[in-house]
């Protein structure tokens, strides 16, 4: 397949209208194409609970700990907790930022805010003054919405002060005690109280309107927002579901934070409760804690990621759980080696799923009928007959089938530009509309993809994105670091870890100084360097720029390599 002509409608000149200015949609002609074959739908995240409750009330929708919700309580609770964000003061297009742990409370206010037409942005639990910051300049988010502790974190001063630094954000909400905080909301307030009122009826939301903001780790410093609207994130989830064959007996376990992606909507939250099936929190990924809910709760299916895969087939050897129900382990956010992938099957009694997806859209999952040497080596074929899919070199020229190439991509749940980052678009995308992925990939005769490695500077740990731009730049303050760089050092726990490679004043800060640094400056605490190595220069590209490959090479070569060649680097 070759890229569209610049004359053809996905060009610019063919664009329709986008429902904001702050990002761009797809072209008129294309989504015409794409509501056709029916792939979007004129549906409303928001009304997810309520369409269910209608077709079955008493079903089971929600499970966190202790708690239980049938779909129409779930309705009911989301209808009222809209009525309250309203009386608070949010609006159709408001932007909220939202960091919650794996609790029911995310869901609940999730689906409030899309019936509202508020936007929630979703952020991680480990982000922390930096990364929050950023999303508060950039969206211009007017509510934040967090738990008073989670892992040992308070959260509630760090979010006064946000608040203070950021006028327009006006509505603090904490799940949990407010601790004297003026100003603070308290979840619980919004639901329970008074019989819900009517909201008084306003401009309704389109399924074309934005519905969220996902991030993405990228290469320009901070993460960049990634926007999906009802119709393009509804079919996500259903295509996905579709694959998985899920319906109302299934049992979703929500393993990995629920913010990602992957947790959302690979099927997920969304696809589990668009089919009629249950969703069960887990507020841990520890394996004990997850496969005790597997057994509890009959779950049949739920994601992880690959470093927690070696431990769950430890926990299913000696935890003594039943794990009949379970039929299908998805595993995504890096890739699997093949070898623990052949592993699953006979040590957990179930089927492996292999996951290749990105928040920006295209989602690849092995089928539940593949042949398992296709199942344990590649990552899965995209999902929906609308997804296209391009490899090419490093001069954007396709590349022969069963080659390694670049990945391009562009469909209907995939994204056309960032959001509020018009900068981005010419590095990002081709003037066709193709998403740069900046991911390896190597496509079978079946279609199925196996992930080679990464194009762009990003490390992926264990599924987190760390962008080394970002991290250098924030070593660069060190009072000790001259010069820095950070890249990735395979490792078969978590697929990366990072190797900071500095150039001191003095002796070079330990692994845990600069930990304490990175923290202090805002970071999240994954972002920090797994490995330091004191290096007297670092080696250049001939146009003047750090030469990673060479920092890689070195590391496969000898381990703790010297860029000038002396000797051995440190590992403090």
């Amino acid at each position: 397949m070759t890229t569209t002509p610049a004359t053809t409608p996905d060009s610019p000149e063919g664009q329709h209208r986008p429902p904001s200015p702050d990002w761009p949609g797809w072209p008129a002609e294309t989504g015409e194409r794409y509501r056709a074959a029916g792939y979007w739908r004129d549906e409303l995240l928001g009304d997810i609970p309520a369409r269910q409750a209608a077709l079955r009330p008493d079903a089971i929708a929600l499970v966190d700990g202790p708690r239980r919700w049938t779909y129409a309580r779930l309705a009911a609770d989301v209808a009222e907790l809209h009525g309250s964000l309203y009386r608070l003061g949010l609006r159709r297009g408001d932007r909220v930022i939202v960091q919650l742990p794996n609790q029911a409370e995310f869901v609940l206010l999730w689906f409030a805010l899309q019936r509202l037409g508020a936007v929630p942005v979703h952020a991680l639990p480990g982000h922390r003054r930096q990364e929050l910051t950023h999303l508060a300049r950039v969206t211009g988010a007017v509510g934040y919405v967090f738990p008073e502790r989670h892992a040992r974190y308070d959260h509630r001063r760090p979010a006064a002060e946000l608040a203070a630094a950021h006028p327009a954000l006006k509505h603090t909400v904490v799940v949990g005690d407010p601790g004297g905080h003026v100003g603070m909301v308290p979840f619980a307030s919004l639901l329970g109280g008074e019989a819900p009122r009517p909201v008084p009826a306003e401009a309704p939301v389109a399924a074309d309107d934005l519905a969220l903001l996902l991030l993405s780790g990228g290469t320009t410093g901070t993460p960049k927002l990634i926007p999906r609207t009802h119709q393009d994130y509804g079919y996500n989830a259903r295509a996905a579901a579709d694959v998985c064959r899920l319906g109302p007996a299934s049992v979703y376990l929500a393993v990995l934070p629920i913010a990602f992606n992957f947790t959302m909507s690979c099927p997920g939250i969304l696809g589990t409760l668009q089919a009629g099936g249950t969703v069960v929190v887990c507020p841990s990924p520890d394996p004990a804690t997850a496969l005790a809910l597997v057994d509890r709760e009959g779950v049949t299916i739920t994601a992880v990621n690959p470093p927690l895969v070696p431990h769950w087939l430890r926990e299913a050897q000696v935890g003594g759980h039943d794990l009949s129900s379970l039929a299908v382990l998805q595993v995504g956010a890096a890739r699997l080696a093949d070898d623990l992938a052949r592993r699953v099957g006979p040590s957990l009694g179930c089927r492996l799923q292999q996951v290749f997806g990105m928040a920006e859209g295209l989602l690849n999952l092995t089928g539940l009928d593949d042949p398992d040497e296709i199942v344990c080596t590649t990552q899965g074929r995209p999902v929906s007959p609308g997804d296209e899919v391009l490899l090419v070199d490093g001069d954007g020229t396709p590349v022969a089938e069963g080659r390694t190439g670049e990945l391009l991509t562009r469909g209907p749940y995939t994204l056309r530009g960032y959001y509020r980052s018009p900068e981005l678009a010419g590095s990002h995308f081709t003037p066709d509309g193709f998403y740069r992925t900046g991911d390896l990939v190597r496509r079978l005769p079946t279609g199925h993809l196996s992930v080679v490695g990464r194009a762009k500077d990003q490390i992926n740990r264990g599924g987190e994105k760390i962008d080394a731009t970002e991290v250098e730049g924030h070593l660069l303050a060190h009072t000790a670091v001259e010069a820095a760089a950070l890249v990735a050092v395979a490792d078969t726990e978590l697929g990366e870890r990072s190797a900071a490679f500095l150039v001191c004043n003095g002796p070079a800060p330990s692994v845990r100084e600069l930990a304490r640094f990175l923290r202090d400056r805002g970071l999240a605490a994954y972002k920090a360097p797994d490995r330091v190595h004191e290096v007297t220069e670092l080696p250049l590209t001939p146009v003047g720029k750090i030469d990673k490959n060479a920092l890689r090479q070195r590391l496969q070569e000898n381990g703790t390599p010297d860029a000038a060649g002396g000797g051995p680097g440190r590992k403090p």
